[in-house]
């Protein structure tokens, strides 16, 4: 985002967060309202555009959203909406990018509130290696011609009961409303998402065998000490690295396995 959507996406995070900190708000409910308004805005581009052009009037254009909302939506989402369509946006889909970030925020706070957040993180994770590993399922989560209904269903099956409220619901709205995402990088912004609720982030972690409760405690701490922030280490097990481990930390890999030192080897023979 360029700079004045990046400064109204900033100031909406603050007032979601003073939102939430408030005990009497409903934060799952808040998550499900701001997705809806991102999908109603995300399908009505004429409307998104009247709420973000910078030729009208802030207070217009607040007043336009609170008309719109007002008895669709609670209260809270009506005004968290109402001043973000205040804010000067760069781009009017930055709006709708923008709300899509606070519900799913708002549905990992309340993951937060609950002391699962980091199940929901290990669960968004794993869902992501089924979904590589099988072929057929992701064809039916991607199908463009199946119904939201259908790929809600088919989820609810897979995670109704397994995993978290807050997991199910999430991937339920990336897998129907993917907005042209794909649908491992939807799970890794998520991933990233879940991580930043503490002050964290995310190590891909490819091992041959299962590292040990010690070892994971000792790359944590080395991999904090390199990039000065903690780290929350997604972990997999993959034979084929013959050994060592593999990290990928954003779009930085350090690949120590064995697999990958004999590839290299075999280049340079080859060269």
């Amino acid at each position: 985002m360029n700079g004045a959507s990046r400064e109204a996406l900033a100031a909406a995070r603050e007032r979601l967060d003073a939102l939430t900190d408030n005990t009497s708000v409903d934060v799952a409910k808040l998550a499900g309202e701001l997705a809806a308004v991102t999908a109603l805005l995300d399908r009505e581009v004429s409307l998104r555009r009247v709420l973000t052009d910078p030729a009208q009037a802030g207070e217009a254009k607040a007043a336009l959203a609170e008309r719109l909302l007002s008895g669709q939506v609670g209260g809270e989402a009506v005004d968290l909406v109402s001043g973000m369509v205040r804010s000067r946006w760069s781009y009017s889909r930055d709006l709708v990018d923008s709300l899509e970030e606070l519900a799913n925020t708002a549905d990992l706070t309340a993951a937060q509130k609950g002391g699962t957040l980091d199940g929901v993180e290990d669960e968004l994770f794993r869902f992501g290696r089924i979904v590589s590993s099988s072929t057929e399922l992701r064809a039916a989560l991607t199908d463009k011609s199946a119904t939201a209904s259908a790929k809600s269903e088919l989820l609810r099956s897979l995670l109704g009961g397994k995993a978290d409220p807050a997991t199910e619901r999430l991937i339920v709205r990336l897998v129907t409303q993917p907005r042209g995402r794909s649908l491992e990088a939807g799970l890794e912004s998520l991933s990233k998402l879940a991580a930043a609720r503490r002050d964290r982030m995310v190590a891909v972690v490819t091992s041959a065998v299962p590292l040990s409760d010690q070892q994971k405690q000792r790359l944590g701490a080395v991999l904090a000490k390199l990039y000065g922030r903690q780290m929350h280490l997604n972990l997999d097990v993959d034979p084929t690295v013959l050994g060592g481990i593999s990290v990928r930390v954003g779009d930085e890999v350090v690949n120590g396995t064995v697999a990958a030192r004999l590839d290299e080897a075999s280049r340079r023979l080859a060269g």
